[in-house]
């Protein structure tokens, strides 16, 4: 009986052919500056490869070609059951060259393959697939008139919409902006992180080859500041949609304010809470407090960061995380036994101990981990982190650290935590364990976020939608509510004579 021999990441990488290059009306371009910027492979801190540094220029020429495929109508105005099999191809190219995108996501990104190969991905894929088989059966509307007059509700694609993704997810997240952009009609700029624009590029090639029309999907590596800011108050840009950061959404909500008023939808920052009470499968929480608070080394809007537990089984509940927690440690992302990859730069690895002295200056206990580990790689590693004696007035439980560092704090009743939950400018997710349906329910309806898991985290799927309240965000991703972003809705009033 033969048996399969793992996959050899590291002789993969080494043979593989990285994309450098921005995609613009179909074609690998150059930056017109012929400017480059490096990007770091996070594992070992070495270059991987120096990809086009997209600037104002840039945009501007992409703009255009955008704005001209969309008045064209070689995408917009073609039949959703058209545009259907044009993503359904795209899926399946993604599907055939899922494991280079997949290696590809790890390098840049510093994520472990197997959480690419069978999480980021296939979801891609999946998000892009789904959506495809959407479009022909979202139906319009007829308004209740009387007999001497017709209304009709349509949606029309809002023209040219700009896609800002973000480092962490990077394959995942642009799915999601793509699929629902490009499935209602529009034109789209994908912005890719500078630190990880591979993959971008890589699926909008894919793109191309599946039969989307030139110039209806651009991709522009490039920062924020120059590029990220010229496109945000870029008049003939009708709609953007971001992930990252809360300071960076607001920066993009006030420039749609000093330009043309672009549709803006944010999904970002958050803080959330993972609410344990002494009645819980202690186990099975203990297992999801470390996955929501550790997954991606904590680089998840969605992580669970504060963990509150019932006073009367803290200590026990602790142990048992701590216990969990122990068997992720960092590691080499393309050795496919690591839980835990690399921390995306050193600025990121700063940030996290940052946070880390701060913690212990406040007063709270260190109860394992706050260290970089493996330094002598050159890569960014950092140990799964837990404090506990933390109150929700410390910085570490009130701002988003972005890394592997949960606080526990205790509460003392159902009033209590919820308080705490919601003591707080973020509204991402968060979740609540009990074996009582009246608690369970109780506290997941008192939550003000944007998904509430009872006895689970990270729950959902394509088919319901992922956003937040307050801070974290406006809009949604995902299911059929993500194409509300990309389309404006049209009266059309017709009277008889």
């Amino acid at each position: 009986m033969s048996t399969v021999q793992p996959t050899d990441w590291v002789a993969r990488a080494a043979d593989l052919t990285l994309p450098h290059l921005a995609f613009i009306n179909g074609q690998n371009v150059s930056a017109l500056s012929g400017k480059t910027t490096a990007v770091i492979n996070p594992a070992n801190g070495q270059r991987l490869t120096d990809v086009a540094d997209c600037g104002p220029e840039d945009a501007d020429v992409a703009v255009k070609i955008a704005r001209a495929a969309f008045e064209s109508g070689c995408w917009s105005q073609q039949a959703p059951s058209a545009r259907k099999k044009v993503l359904q191809r795209w899926a399946d190219l993604l599907e055939k060259h899922h494991e280079e995108l997949a290696l590809l996501e790890s390098l840049d990104a510093g994520k472990p393959i197997n959480d690419t190969l069978y999480v980021d991905v296939p979801g891609a894929t999946n998000t892009i697939r789904w959506t495809a088989e959407a479009v022909d059966k979202v139906y319009e509307q007829v308004a209740p008139t009387g007999h001497d007059c017709l209304a009709l509700v349509t949606r029309m694609p809002l023209g040219v919409v700009t896609a800002i993704v973000p480092w962490n997810f990077p394959i995942s997240t642009t799915a999601w902006k793509l699929a629902p952009a490009l499935a209602t009609g529009n034109s789209v700029i994908l912005k890719p992180d500078p630190k990880t624009p591979l993959t971008a590029l890589r699926i909008a090639q894919l793109a191309s080859e599946a039969g989307l029309p030139d110039g209806v999907l651009n991709v522009l590596p490039g920062d924020g500041v120059n590029l990220g800011r010229h496109l945000s108050l870029h008049p003939d840009i009708d709609g953007q949609t971001f992930t990252g950061s809360t300071a960076v959404g607001k920066l993009l909500t006030q420039y749609s304010g000093q330009s043309n008023l672009k549709r803006t939808f944010l999904e970002l920052g958050g803080k959330s809470a993972n609410i344990v009470f002494a009645d819980a499968n202690l186990d099975k929480a203990a297992s999801l407090a470390v996955i929501g608070g550790f997954y991606n080394s904590g680089q998840t809007c969605t992580a669970a960061t504060r963990l509150l537990v019932e006073q009367s089984i803290h200590d026990e509940f602790v142990e048992r995380v701590i216990d969990k927690a122990s068997r992720w440690t960092p590691g080499d992302p393309l050795l496919g036994k690591n839980k835990m990859g690399a921390i995306i730069d050193q600025n990121q690895l700063d940030t996290i101990q940052r946070y880390v002295e701060l913690g212990k200056q406040e007063g709270a206990t260190l109860a394992m981990g706050g260290q970089q580990v493996q330094a002598e790689s050159g890569g960014f590693y950092h140990q799964a982190t837990l404090f506990t004696g933390v109150t929700n007035q410390m910085r570490i439980a009130r701002e988003e650290i972005f890394g592997p560092v949960v606080s526990v704090i205790p509460f003392t009743d159902m009033a209590d935590a919820i308080s705490i939950a919601n003591d707080s400018p973020y509204g991402l997710a968060g979740a609540v364990w009990s074996q009582n349906i009246n608690t369970a329910h109780k506290v997941a309806a008192a939550i003000r976020t944007g998904t509430m898991g009872i006895n689970n985290y990270f729950g959902g799927d394509m088919t319901v939608p992922f956003g937040g309240f307050k801070e974290s965000g406006n809009g949604r991703d995902k299911s059929l509510h993500a194409m509300d972003d990309y389309t404006e809705l049209k009266t059309t009033w017709i009277e008889f004579d």
